[in-house]
């Protein structure tokens, strides 16, 4: 990559940044229409510029991903943009693009098995894909393969990372099939999303996808953003954190840094995610959901600035610009998306993505299909030219809480082998034990039990596979507080394999006080 793009100057890339600035034209709507009839060649060229959008987002931010964590990348850092560039990670490192393959999974099961397809079918095709999964997605994908069919495995009972934005990256299919109709995404996110995510995790995807679906009804970001966090129950963490957003916005219209620094300030601590409490790591929805709203509204409409501030704002820096580039590429539809970014994009649009046999040009008809079977579902009609929209008013999903309870009090390294872990006390009412299996045989899964103040709680397979390993080795929440004492027994044990405990993270009921309080 270095030798290809070498060639690449810092102002080059801002002379070719300031020229492909293109701007909409807002209707500002107050509400949403009844109906909303729109050609069909717009509409195809809305979902095409949904995906196109989301590709061009998830490769601009790249090689930014979880470098700046809990600090924003400065704007005399310089992200690359070089001809062939889309073209360069598709042949080179493919495994960047799981913001659109993870998707495709989905839609290919929609196409495959229609409209009315079982969440296990969505589950079982995600659990068995060839590709390597982390945080929510691996948890999940665990889980379906030792039995635990969704919703549980989403639950974060059952899956430590239920907080995390992995459906958040994944959820923009169910908007495009659902212009329009932002109840319609939310239903298809109840079901898809809860493999893998629980309440703010879930709420990632179900505004993501709410965005998207309202971005063919109106041009107007400050409004789709608004109208759709109308989807999201206001009690939740998540609804505040986006309402936070917006009205800093208002306040601070010209400084999207200071917006940034507020959200730091109230919602950058994460609780939940085992690899992010206690570090600047952050992959929780909420934080990662700002950063694209924070995109979309100081953006204004122009592409560049969009996916730009959204990538600046750091941590999930490739999937943030990603839904951000996405949502705004469906306002503008394919057609207006600058010439700038579609050329490397037109490079790619017949190749197959990593793990797939579908392209973006594949996904494009497939999308569109989708949603015109669902226009017509939800009382729309499709006419030789035509689609007529019922438009749906947003309404608020049911109200979910992940870790309610639960308060981050201290992180203890452990780092042994099973054998001399021995007893292991704690104080509080949750535990997680992070950790990982080596074998020579990649095939070997240990079998461990564990042990609570001298009771079995679980035997537990540990796949020494990456592409199947359990994230984390064990974890108990909601125990009763007070001392407890986790003990092990390996009951599988080979000379060529290891279980290694790295950490062990405490939970108590209350939250510890500021030392400076």
């Amino acid at each position: 990559m270095n030798r290809l793009f070498s060639a690449v100057i810092t102002a080059t890339l801002l002379l070719g940044a300031t020229s492909c600035n293109q701007h909409y034209s807002s209707s500002n709507p107050t509400t949403l229409p009844a109906e909303f009839t729109i050609s069909k060649d717009k509409l195809m060229d809305k979902i095409k510029g949904g995906w196109a959008g989301q590709t061009i987002g998830c490769t601009f931010g790249g090689p930014t991903e979880f470098k700046y964590n809990g600090t924003m990348i400065q704007d005399y850092v310089p992200i690359a943009w070089p001809d062939g560039y889309i073209k360069w990670w598709y042949e080179n490192a493919p495994g960047l693009y799981d913001d659109v393959y993870m998707d495709l999974t989905f839609v290919d099961v929609f196409d495959r098995f229609g409209l009315d397809a079982p969440v296990d079918s969505f589950a079982v095709a995600f659990a068995t894909a060839g590709y390597t999964l982390w945080h929510a997605n691996q948890s999940a994908r665990y889980n379906i393969l030792q039995g635990i069919m969704p919703p549980e495995s989403g639950h974060w009972l059952n899956n430590p990372h239920a907080d995390d934005l992995d459906y958040q990256i994944e959820a923009d299919y169910a908007g495009l099939m659902s212009p329009g109709m932002p109840n319609t995404a939310s239903e298809i996110s109840d079901k898809i999303g809860h493999i893998m995510n629980y309440g703010d995790g879930w709420y990632g995807g179900v505004y993501v996808g709410a965005m998207y679906s309202l971005a063919f009804i109106s041009d107007d970001i400050e409004f789709i953003v608004t109208e759709a966090l109308k989807t999201i129950p206001e009690q939740s963490t998540y609804y505040q954190c986006m309402r936070d957003v917006i009205n800093w916005h208002k306040k601070f219209p010209d400084d999207w840094t200071r917006t940034w620094f507020e959200c730091q300030k109230k919602w950058s601590s994460d609780i939940g995610c085992p690899d992010g409490v206690f570090t600047s790591f952050n992959i929780d929805a909420v934080i990662n959901s700002a950063y694209i709203i924070i995109g979309l509204l100081y953006g204004e409409g122009d592409f560049y600035k969009t996916i730009d501030i959204a990538t600046r704002c750091g941590q999930d820096s490739d999937c943030n610009p990603a839904s951000a580039g996405g949502i705004l590429g469906t306002v503008l539809g394919y057609s207006r998306i600058p010439d700038y970014w579609m050329k490397n994009l037109k490079e790619v649009e017949d190749m197959k993505f990593a793990y797939t046999t579908i392209s973006l040009n594949k996904t494009y008809q497939m999308s569109y299909n989708h949603a015109l079977q669902q226009i017509e579902r939800y009382g729309g009609s499709v006419s030789e030219n035509d689609v007529t929209i019922k438009c749906q008013q947003p309404v608020p999903v049911r109200y979910e809480k992940a870790f309610e309870g639960m308060y981050p009090a201290e992180k203890v390294h452990v780092n042994k082998n099973l054998p001399d872990v021995g007893e292991l006390s704690f104080d509080g009412v949750g535990v997680v034990f992070k950790g990982y299996v080596r074998a020579a045989d990649a095939d070997y899964v240990a079998q461990v039990e564990m042990y609570i103040d001298g009771q079995l709680v679980e035997t537990a397979n540990l796949p020494a596979s990456y592409t199947t390993r359990r994230n984390d080795l064990f974890w108990r929440y909601k125990l009763p507080d007070g001392q407890h004492a986790a003990t092990f027994k390996w009951l599988n044990p080979r000379a060529d394999a290891s279980v290694n405990f790295t950490d062990m993270l405490l939970y108590t009921s209350t939250p510890k006080s500021s030392p400076h309080q």
